[in-house]
C-alpha cells in the first residue's frame, strides 16, 4: 500500500501544503474550522508524520545514547530502566549500544545520531576521543571516570570513601586477615574501592598480603572460583573476613566458603556493594554498601538533558552509600588461640 503523503492530505482536504502543516504542527494562524477539517481528513487517510525529517529540521533527534561494553548484572537492569523512564519523562528514547569497539561507540557518538550520550565502557573512549567529542561540542555524561568539561561531566559513586568506609567497619569487628575481592582492573568503581580497602589497612598498619587480593570480575563465578582456589591454595591462611567489589561476587564467595565447610558469619564475615534486591533475601542476608543505582540513572539523565538544554555546564557528582548491616557479619570470633 503506498504511504500517504502530506501532499495526498492537501489534495483532499482542498487546501495547500502549508495550511496542512500549519495544522499537524499546531500552529496558530488557522481558523478553526479549517484546522478541524485538515486534521480530520489526515485521520481518516491514516497520514503518518514523517518524524525524522521533522527533527533533522530542528537539527534535534530527541534520542539519548547509552553506550557501554555489557548489560549484565542487577546493576545494569536498574540503571537502564531507571534512565529509559527519566527519557520517557522528559520526551527522549534512549538507544542502548552495547559494543567492545571502540570505533563503532566513537563513529556513533560523533555522528550525530544522538542528542546527548551516557558512557560507560571501562576506558576505550580515550582523551584524545573526549577531545575530539569536545571540539564537536557534543554533550555527555560518564559514569565509569571523572570528567568535568563545559560539555561533559560525571555522575559517579563515592567508591573510594564507601570501600574505606566497610573496611573500616570490618576492622572495628576485630577482622585483622581482610581479603578484598575486585572486579576489573579498567573499570572505577573496581579500582576505587580497591584503593578505600587499602587506604584502611594502612591507616591500621596492617600488612597488605598480595594472596588476599583477589580477581572476581564483579561476577559469581568468577569470585566463587576465586575464593575457592584462595582456600585450597593456602588453608593456612583463611581470611576472617571478605569485602567483595559487589553483590555478586559477595554471593559467590559465601558459595565458596560453604562448599569448604566455613560457616558466615560464625568463621568468616562478608561485605558486598550496591544491594541488589537478592541481598536481604540471601543466606545469610548480605551486609552490603547500598548504592544510589536509580537516583544514579536519574541524575545522568537530568544532568545531560540540562546540557543539551543550554542550562548548566558539566559537573561531577559523587553519590555516598550506606552501610547496610545484616547477618553476613559479625564480631570476629577466634578459631584457634594462634588466630
Amino acid at each position: 500500500m503506498k504511504k500517504v503523503t502530506i501532499k495526498d492530505v492537501a489534495r483532499e482536504a482542498g487546501v495547500s501544503i502549508s495550511t496542512v502543516s500549519n495544522a499537524l504542527n499546531n500552529v496558530d494562524v488557522l481558523h478553526p474550522d479549517t484546522k478541524r477539517h485538515v486534521l480530520e481528513v489526515a485521520k481518516r487517510l491514516g497520514y503518518v508524520p514523517n518524524l525524522h525529517g521533522k527533527l533533522l529540521k530542528s537539527g534535534k533527534t530527541k534520542m539519548l545514547g547509552f553506550f557501554t561494553t555489557s548489560v549484565a548484572g542487577p546493576y545494569f537492569y536498574i540503571l537502564v530502566e531507571s534512565m529509559a523512564r527519566e527519557c520517557d519523562r522528559l520526551g527522549y528514547g534512549l538507544n542502548v549500544l552495547v559494543t567492545k569497539d571502540p570505533q563503532v561507540i566513537m563513529s556513533n557518538i560523533l555522528g550525530g545520531r544522538v542528542d546527548g550520550v551516557i558512557i560507560f565502557e571501562e576506558t576505550r573512549v580515550t582523551e584524545e576521543d573526549i577531545a575530539a567529542m569536545e571540539r564537536n561540542r557534543i554533550k555527555a555524561v560518564f559514569l565509569d571516570r571523572l570528567v568535568q568539561k563545559e560539555t561533559m561531566g560525571s555522575i559517579v559513586f563515592d567508591s573510594y570513601e564507601d570501600s574505606y568506609k566497610a573496611t573500616k567497619y570490618l576492622i572495628s569487628l576485630g577482622h585483622r586477615k581482610i581479603a578484598y575481592i575486585s572486579g576489573v582492573d579498567t573499570m572505577f568503581d573496581s579500582v576505587q574501592r580497591k584503593l578505600g580497602y587499602l587506604a584502611a589497612l594502612e591507616e591500621h598498619n596492617y600488612s597488605i598480603d598480595d594472596d588476599y587480593i583477589l580477581q572476581g570480575y564483579f561476577e559469581e563465578e568468577g569470585s566463587y572460583n576465586a575464593v575457592k582456589m584462595l582456600l585450597r591454595q593456602h588453608p593456612d591462611k583463611v581470611p576472617d573476613a571478605f569485602l567483595a567489589g559487589n553483590d555478586l561476587s559477595a554471593i559467590g564467595c559465601i558459595r565458596a566458603l560453604t562448599s569448604e565447610g566455613l560457616t558466615v558469619p560464625q568463621d568468616v564475615s562478608v561485605v558486598g556493594f550496591d544491594d541488589i534486591d537478592i541481598a536481604q533475601y540471601f543466606t545469610p542476608p548480605l551486609t552490603t554498601v547500598r548504592n544510589q543505582i536509580a537516583r544514579q540513572g536519574v541524575l545522568v539523565i537530568n544532568h545531560l538533558h540540562r546540557m543539551i538544554m543550554g542550562e548548566e555546564q558539566g559537573q561531577i557528582q559523587r553519590l555516598p552509600g550506606e552501610l547496610i548491616v545484616r547477618g553476613s557479619t559479625q564480631v570476629k570470633i577466634a578459631r584457634d588461640p594462634s588466630s
